[in-house]
């Protein structure tokens, strides 16, 4: 536990990837295969369910470290992260406790419900005061003194760096400043595997529902050494459902007052097609069975039953990358985003949400054909497979009548994102400019002759998104809350409203829309803190309202009803794109604007 803390530290104190590589190799070479395992999972940004309510967590630490309440928060907001916190005021001293990284999960991240017993035997072992200590009856008669009790196991006997790293594994909060395709990179060099076989590996060594049982499966010397394994034969169940890594595009690299030309060269080098609002989705198709894969290597196949019906047509032995959309064959266009999030979520999809809400697959590459991976092919080669792939499974008619009897009209269940043909760079922000009216999010380009890489790399050929300008509101900044980590300290995470009316109307008053964080500079912020401080009319725990002064433009990405929200709108990747000095508060919008800004 001790070694992993190390790492945890040696990896958040610098900034270069080699010397995060080497990090990782060093600690994995002198490490049990048991700990490697856990090590690489939680690397990998493998997740446990939360295991400590931050509220007994509080609790503990404010009877531990002796301090009123208030004092305890002023310390948190201080501080910004309350792990950190925690492991600060903790006041018992390093006893030289020495456990396994493995050994502490199996105890404490993956043990059921402490039994009466346990949690006796935990506080004896944590050193409590004879007077204090549970007997099995108190134990059994109160489970809240129990957890107390047990995480005050959990936390004893380490130094402050180990107990933080406890405490963000116990909170579920860890995040290690490594890449995936950082620890993909240290594993290969380890074992002298590629990286494209490693990566595939990854994704389904940090999946944990591969057990027929159902039952989770955890990171294990086993798995471990799966993981590294030479031998084909020895990897099937990290892989026989387990998608690619994906491709990510970059952002748009060419400046306004730049040449299109000059920066991508000439636009027959390039396959245009739009960048589709839906979910990023991989359609496994392998040993008779399907998968559906979302970009956050989530399962969800469960909650798009048809389609898993539609890829039992595809080839056995086919991967398809594409988008996941509402889009019944009677409309033009796909319907939003928010249509979609009403069928994420749910174990069963009833008919009706079916037919309510049709999804089709929009397919936009081929990652394997006939069990062979085709990533390494031109994008030009795998677009004509796929093509041949989506036609070769089309519903025949007696599959349509049956699809009508299940889920209502007809709608067609595979559709391939079309090439949009440039003659000429000139004819790029004329496309762009109807991305919005179409119901799609921009433009992507990709390198005709590119193969697919692996998340956000150039060497494999590039792809770039064209994203349509954001929507715009001005908006009052009305409510504010100190940041986390760097940020502790300051107001950065700010609430901004609208105005309920038009101006002239004496009742009108400012209803909040959204929430955002990022956008502004360093010094912007600074500025921005003091004024907060300064004008704070009232605090709720970490929340201030303002003086409703500052005016800052505010850019999203989508709008849509919500019944959850006062204003009855909710908005979609909000940030500040420019504070409004010039603007006084009087002069934002109002909620009519972004009601004119719905589909």
């Amino acid at each position: 536990m001790r070694r992993f803390a190390q790492l945890y530290q040696a990896l958040d104190s610098t900034t270069s990837t080699q010397r995060k590589i080497q990090a990782i190799v060093a600690y994995l070479e002198q490490t049990p295969a048991a700990d490697a395992a856990w090590a690489i999972y939680f690397l990998g940004a493998g997740k446990l369910r939360r295991r400590v309510n931050t509220t007994v967590l509080r609790e503990l630490a404010i009877k531990r470290s002796g301090l009123a309440p208030w004092l305890f928060e002023e310390c948190y907001q201080s501080v910004g992260d309350l792990a950190e916190t925690v492991s600060l005021l903790w006041p018992e001293k390093d006893t030289g406790r020495n456990e396994n990284l493995a050994q502490w999960i199996e105890a404490h991240l993956l043990a059921a419900t402490p039994s009466a017993r346990t949690a006796t035997a935990a506080c004896s072992i944590s050193g409590s005061a004879p007077e204090t200590r549970l007997t099995p009856a108190a134990a059994e008669e109160n489970p809240e003194q129990t957890r107390q009790a047990m995480l005050e196991h959990a936390l004893s006997g380490w130094d402050s760096a180990t107990r933080f790293v406890s405490l963000k594994l116990l909170t579920g909060g860890l995040r290690v400043g490594v890449s995936r395709q950082t620890v993909v990179r240290a594993l290969a060099g380890l074992c002298g595997l590629e990286t494209t076989q490693v990566a595939q590996r990854m994704t389904g060594y940090l999946s944990n529902n591969g057990s027929a049982s159902g039952k989770p499966v955890w990171p294990s010397a086993s798995r471990y050494e799966m993981l590294l394994s030479t031998h084909a034969s020895d990897v099937s169940e990290l892989t026989s459902g387990q998608p690619y890594p994906f491709f990510l595009a970059h952002p748009w690299p060419v400046k306004k007052d730049e040449s299109v030309q000059t920066q991508l060269g000439p636009p027959e080098n390039w396959w245009a097609e739009w960048k589709w609002d839906g979910i990023r989705a991989q359609i496994i198709r392998r040993r008779g069975e399907v998968w559906v894969w979302s970009r956050g290597e989530e399962l969800i196949s469960e909650q798009f039953p048809e389609v898993c019906e539609y890829a039992r047509k595809l080839p056995e032995g086919t991967v398809i990358d594409g988008e996941l959309l509402v889009w019944p064959s009677e409309q033009d266009r796909p319907q939003p985003f928010a249509a979609l999030q009403r069928r994420l979520g749910r174990r069963q999809v009833s008919a009706r949400l079916m037919r309510e809400l049709p999804v089709t697959v929009m397919a936009y590459d081929l990652l394997e054909s006939e069990g062979q991976d085709w990533r390494s092919q031109p994008l030009l080669a795998r677009k004509a497979r796929l093509e041949e792939v989506i036609l070769h499974c089309c519903a025949e008619p007696a599959d349509r009548q049956a699809n009508t009897q299940r889920t209502g009209p007809w709608h067609e269940p595979w559709r391939l994102s079309a090439q949009i043909a440039l003659a000429d760079w000139s004819e790029l922000e004329p496309w762009q400019s109807r991305a919005r009216d179409l119901g799609v999010e921009g433009l992507m380009l990709k390198a005709a002759q590119g193969h697919y890489g692996m998340g956000r790399t150039r060497a494999s050929g590039p792809w770039y998104k064209f994203k349509c300008d954001p929507m715009t509101v001005d908006a009052v900044l009305i409510y504010a809350q100190r940041g986390h980590g760097r940020r502790a300290g300051l107001y950065t995470d700010y609430t901004f409203g609208v105005w309920s009316a038009p101006p002239g109307d004496p009742q009108r008053t400012l209803i909040p829309v959204t929430k955002a964080y990022s956008g502004l500079n360093d010094a912007e912020i600074r500025e921005v803190d003091a004024i907060i401080k300064k004008s704070t009319q009232q605090s709720f725990g970490p929340v201030r309202k303002v003086d409703p002064a500052l005016v800052f433009e505010i850019g999203f990405e989508g709008i849509a009803a919500s019944a959850r929200h006062k204003s009855g709108v909710a908005l979609r990747f909000s940030r500040m794109l420019r504070w409004r000095k010039d603007k006084p508060a009087s002069e934002a919008d109002s909620i009519f604007t972004l009601r004119a800004l719905m589909p």
